[in-house]
């Protein structure tokens, strides 16, 4: 079960670098950049294809999202200067309260 969630977690972190890339691509003008998000995204997918052989689809979509929401909210701060409201912040802890509620307390995250 390790490896799923290794699997996972790689997943999200290719997809939070493909969504930054796509950032940086200014739309696909940039060449390296729109690599990346090919790269990314390309990876991103193959990983959770290995995810949905252990995992149901609605958690795995559930951990996927909500880890990729706050990594991605964290490079936009740290790589794009683009800031959060308070709205946001609380919004994100949220989500986090509802990964943690999911893999805490659900039978549904494994099989």
């Amino acid at each position: 079960m390790l490896a799923t969630y290794t699997y996972l977690f790689i997943a999200v972190l290719l997809e939070t670098f493909g969504s930054a890339c796509l950032q940086a691509s200014q739309q696909f003008t940039r060449f390296w950049p729109s690599v990346g998000v090919l790269v990314g995204f390309a990876g991103a997918f193959w990983f959770f294809a290995l995810v949905l052989r252990v995992l149901p689809l609605g958690i795995t979509y559930a951990l996927w999202s909500g880890i990729g929401i706050i990594l991605i909210a964290l490079s936009g701060r740290l790589l794009f200067g683009q800031r959060l409201d308070l709205a946001a912040v609380l919004g994100l802890a949220l989500i986090i309260c509802g990964i943690l509620v999911i893999n805490l307390f659900s039978n549904s995250a494994t099989h």
